[in-house]
């Protein structure tokens, strides 16, 4: 399937974009296993990189009050409550030594397991799933595809930018990525989306969402680093008996080449609005534009031997014409 990619099978995206001296890939790991909802993340988001307020979706749903990301939502922490079924745990607890003295668990590599929701297990009650999403910066950016002006870029470190100052907002990356993260803004039609706080990473900083997140739910490193260790979180978790933990994005095989931001989730992926398969979608691009040259020649061969027909058969019709005009005229 790779064959058939405009962006090309990339092992490596920063190079295969001309940077030579490119670092390691860099990206997000999100374990929404602590995620608690407080959304720092999309309060930093929006102060560092100065993005506009969008105001309150309070739509009496949920909790939730900006509802999905968009040109003025780089990061968006979604809400999913849940019923807990019955046999269930609404709790998720660390494979390390006993709590501490703020009542949390501690894991082998330091970190704290926060509960997953309030209740007692099995009793049919409540639980949340938060989960902070945000741009997939893909190895396979369809996005960067179909932008006619470069706007959109390839970074140094494989992240996937915009640059809003080239920008005509002419909206052929919106339908073009597969999660549907990027949105024009209203007030001038130029689209936006999170940019992995370029100008931080040029600095030696992490973005500022993994910056504020308390619970390091959000961490920000090396993509291969972060692929074994949220392999190693799986592993405890499945350990500890929450069987439905699963990565979702991390795969370098899938159909966009694997994320540059991945996922550990607690249940299926369309719970979190998040395709199950996605696809970059200019994928057979390459292969449509082969047959409609094809196409395209083929109409115009059958058009060059009408035109040859007619021609041989006007110029035939005239000389029989001809010779009949001669055999009247002779005595």
């Amino acid at each position: 399937m790779t064959s058939h990619l405009l962006s090309g099978p990339e092992t490596d995206p920063a190079r295969d974009a001309g940077h030579e001296d490119a670092p390691p890939r860099v990206g997000f790991f999100t374990d929404t296993s602590v995620c608690i909802g407080c959304k720092a993340c999309e309060v930093a988001c929006k102060e560092w990189n100065a993005i506009p307020e969008d105001g309150l979706s309070l739509t009496g749903m949920s909790y939730d009050n900006t509802q999905s990301l968009g040109a003025s939502t780089w990061r968006h922490v979604a809400f999913i409550e849940q019923s807990v079924p019955a046999g269930q745990t609404a709790a998720v607890q660390g494979a390390g030594p006993g709590p501490g003295l703020d009542g949390r668990t501690p894991s082998p590599d330091g970190r704290t397991e926060l509960p997953l929701a309030a209740g007692d297990s099995g009793n049919g009650e409540m639980r949340w799933l938060m989960s902070s999403d945000v741009c997939k910066h893909c190895t396979h950016a369809a996005c960067l595809d179909v932008c006619p002006t470069g706007s959109l870029f390839r970074t140094e470190f494989g992240t996937v930018v915009v640059q809003e100052d080239i920008c005509n907002g002419c909206g052929y990356c919106v339908p073009a990525c597969p999660y549907g993260v990027i949105e024009q803004r209203p007030s001038d039609g130029r689209a936006f989306k999170c940019t992995m706080c370029y100008d931080r990473l040029g600095a030696g900083q992490e973005p500022a969402c993994a910056k504020a997140c308390p619970t390091e739910s959000i961490q920000f490193g090396v993509l291969d680093e972060l692929r074994e260790r949220a392999a190693r979180r799986v592993g405890r978790l499945h350990a500890a008996g929450v069987t439905e933990a699963r990565l979702y994005g991390h795969e370098p095989d899938d159909g966009v080449g694997g994320d540059g931001a991945f996922f550990l989730l607690l249940d299926r992926p369309e719970v979190y609005g998040l395709p199950p398969d996605p696809v970059v979608t200019t994928r057979d691009l390459p292969t449509m534009w082969k047959h409609a040259a094809t196409a395209a020649l083929s109409l115009a061969g059958g058009i060059a031997l009408s035109f040859a027909a007619a021609t041989l058969s006007e110029g035939l019709t005239e000389g029989l014409t001809g010779a009949l005009a001669g055999r009247k005229e002779l005595p």
